[in-house]
């Protein structure tokens, strides 16, 4: 965003009311007085803040590699526990068993019609200290399958179900070869799934420097960007089924749970996978012949890219050592002097990749720090009236593993006591990132009216909305986004801990985090380092502070309040939102549907899509019927009374009150969970079948309409028109 831009869109802000004046601030749930006296708490917790202590936290934590199971890893959890004990708090470790393979071999080589052995390696920078160290994990995808394939090599572009329709028409199978696919545009797991669906035997993932590397800008250590050499590292668990350990499904994985076998799960490929290099990449892409890929496959290293299917063969082999290993989630507490028993719970993972500077311990060393100011103000008197919960995962880095298997193993007291989730994972500078339940909408909003951010001393309400000007398409759209009050919230799907607490359990939650001038190369590599995220991340670590501060006063406000501040109504006008998004879905799809089969029929498809005339026609698809979405239309009509009545109510106190509002969100879960995932019980929100961490909305319907399976979407408009008739109902009798 430009200065100019940025400058002219704040004054219209500030014109058309989008900025509130602090004369205008009210809290929802708090009556002025008591408004008044939390603002001044929240005063004073600001100044226990410390960037640089933050910044401290970051580079002793960060020192050396600490993945699960590792003994920095416990030494890391250990370390945390003590600081949690030196502030005041009730703290312990947390343990569970839980199943983490590590490689014992990897091997990729080419075969023909050249001869290569990949590097795997990424090497230590005399300007990066920590990059050298012993005890990293090496480069690899964990929860890949053993193997030891050989084949053909195939460019599946970024892997994703429609590159897969595009290999058909030009009549390349993968089956019996072996993919390699860049990383991008979907979850990383999806793509080895994606494969393994269509036969091939393996699949190899590269970053190319056209989405992670020097077309965006100088490389590590020059600059922020990728190198020839880093690799993302990361899971590849199927988590769209269920995340944790995968051998412990719907229960904690205490020292004697019961256990599947591991060839068994679910969750689990059945193919191996492991990520490369573009300096590894580079000599099998240059090998592989036939087609030419076509202009949006092609990325930036220097030669033609080929689609392949031919004489280019690669050798992979992978072992693991497929251990249980010990998982050290550390829990504190702060019992609330009035209701004891409703729970604020806040959490960041600990363990990393390697050493983690930017993920997980930039967001980890905020949480700390607003235990650390919490812990201050309990000094002077301050007692929470809820209890606060503050949590350090283990394992999440390998599919959420320490925060799925603590609310397993806790489901009936946490559906009984949480009152909301708050989660942060790794954090930069820019603009506030939020998503969660949408009835925190509000809470939120004024949360990022009261805090200014560091860079523009301006809210982060005010500059969040700026920037969504900014990017809108269209100045209706940009009038749009200058004249609301306030910005929404982004939806959940998954990649970080808070998607057991909502998607399993039902509790509300936030996600928190600042990003959008911080990019760079270094995630899951050896180079997400302290040295890298003080040059490129987060210099002065204030955005560390900004994060402290937002979830800090986020937790304060929902601990202290007298009636919680659940706004149902921005969940009404969310969930409408995507309802009319289903019936648009619905409809474009029949339309494009009908004039994609018109031009087949009369032979003109490939008029409109292939100039190079190599492609094979599609088969006609079955038409899309009609959907009747009366149903949910009429639930929506049901819900939007519902609501509109609960905000009439102005007398609405009292610890069964604030219950029922909480367990609110439990009435949006469906017993029998999403079709073919049955872990995943929320009806508004999960991560998408195909796209792994992004997010899909009312997934049962959505994603039965995209993959044309017709029954089973009006059946989903039912299940979830249901579940909006429960919580419209519930809502009826809250007083």
């Amino acid at each position: 965003m430009t200065t100019t831009n940025f400058s002219l869109l704040l004054a219209l802000l500030l014109c058309t009311g989008g900025v509130a004046r602090t004369q205008d601030k009210k809290l929802t749930g708090y009556a002025d007085t008591a408004a008044t006296r939390q603002l001044e708490l929240e005063s004073r917790f600001d100044k226990q803040l410390s960037s640089s202590h933050i910044g401290e936290t970051i580079r002793e934590l960060s020192s050396q590699p600490h993945h699960i199971g590792s003994a920095r890893g416990k030494a890391v959890a250990e370390d945390i526990l003590q600081r949690f004990k030196s502030y005041g708090w009730d703290a312990e470790i947390v343990t569970y068993q839980v199943l983490f393979p590590t490689p014992k071999e990897r091997l990729v080589e080419l075969k023909g019609p050249t001869s290569y052995k990949a590097l795997l390696k990424e090497p230590a920078l005399k300007e990066d200290a920590t990059s050298g160290q012993a005890g990293q994990l090496p480069t690899y995808n964990a929860w890949s399958a053993d193997g030891d394939v050989e084949g053909s090599l195939v460019y599946v572009n970024y892997g994703l179900p429609e590159d897969y329709e595009y290999l058909d028409r030009a009549g390349i199978n993968v089956k019996g070869k072996i993919v390699i696919a860049k990383y991008g545009r979907s979850w990383r797991g999806s793509k080895p799934k994606v494969a393994q669906e269509h036969g091939a035997i393996g699949c190899i993932i590269y970053s190319d420097p056209r989405d992670d590397g020097y077309y965006a800008g100088d490389v590590y250590p020059k600059g922020a960007f990728k190198n020839e050499y880093g690799v993302q590292r990361g899971s590849v668990m199927d988590i769209v089924i269920y995340p944790g350990d995968p051998l412990t499904p719907d229960i904690g994985a205490t020292a004697n749970a019961k256990r599947l076998d591991r060839l068994q799960a679910p969750n689990l490929l059945k193919i191996p996978v492991l990520p490369i290099s573009y300096h590894d990449a580079t000599p099998l892409l240059k090998a592989l012949e036939g087609p030419v890929a076509p202009e949006e496959w092609r990325g930036a290293l220097p030669f033609t890219y080929h689609i392949g299917g031919g004489s280019a063969k690669v050798h992979l082999k992978l072992s693991f050592d497929w251990q249980i290993r010990p998982c050290y989630n550390v829990v504190a507490k702060l019992k609330g002097s009035e209701q004891p028993d409703q729970w604020i719970i806040r959490g960041n993972h600990h363990d990393a990749w390697v050493n983690g500077a930017a993920d997980p311990i930039s967001g980890l060393a905020a949480l700390l720090e607003e235990a650390k100011a919490i812990g201050e103000l309990k000094k002077q008197g301050y007692q929470p009236k809820r209890t606060l919960v503050y949590c350090a995962w283990d394992g999440e880095e390998p599919g959420l593993l320490g925060s799925t298997e603590w609310v397993e193993d806790h489901a009936a007291e946490l559906k009984d006591k949480a009152v909301v989730y708050i989660n942060s994972d790794n954090n930069g500078r820019g603009f506030l990132n939020a998503s969660g339940s949408h009835a925190l909408e509000t809470l939120v909003n004024e949360v990022a009216r009261d805090i200014k951010d560091p860079q523009t001393a301006i809210s982060l309400q005010a500059r969040k909305q700026a920037a969504e000007a900014v990017k809108a398409a269209t100045p209706k759209q940009k009038k749009e986004k200058l004249s609301k009050q306030g910005f929404a919230i982004g939806a959940m799907g998954s990649g970080s801990d808070y998607s057991s607490f909502l998607q399993h359990l039902g509790v509300p939650a936030l996600d928190y985090g600042f990003s959008g001038e911080d990019a760079g190369g270094e995630y899951h590599s050896i180079y997400d380092s302290y040295d890298d995220y003080t040059r490129f991340k987060d210099p002065g670590f204030q955005y560390g502070v900004a994060l402290s501060q937002t979830a800090g006063h986020t937790v304060l406000r929902l601990a202290n309040t007298v009636t919680l501040p659940f706004d149902f109504r921005k969940l009404y006008e969310t969930v409408n939102g995507y309802v009319n998004e289903l019936t648009d879905l619905t409809t474009n799809l029949r339309e494009s549907t009908a004039i994609e089969n018109q031009l087949i029929r009369d032979n003109k498809y490939q008029q409109v899509t292939d100039t190079t005339k190599h492609l094979t026609a599609p088969l006609p698809k079955s038409e899309v019927p009609y959907l009747d979405f009366s149903p949910l239309q009429n639930a929506l009509t049901g819900l939007d009374t519902a609501t509109i009545a609960l905000a009439a109510r102005k007398t609405l106190t009292g610890a069964t009150v604030n219950k029922a509002l909480y367990q609110a969100e439990q009435q949006l879960l469906n017993d029998a969970g999403l079709p073919a995932r049955t872990w995943y019980k929320h009806t508004l929100y999960a991560p998408g079948f195909y796209t792994g961490y992004g997010v899909k909305t009312i997934p049962g319907v959505r994603e039965a309409i995209e993959q044309r399976r017709w029954k089973e979407a009006q059946e989903q408009i039912g299940v979830v028109a249901a579940a909006i008739n429960r919580l419209s109902a519930y809502l009826g009798g809250i007083h």
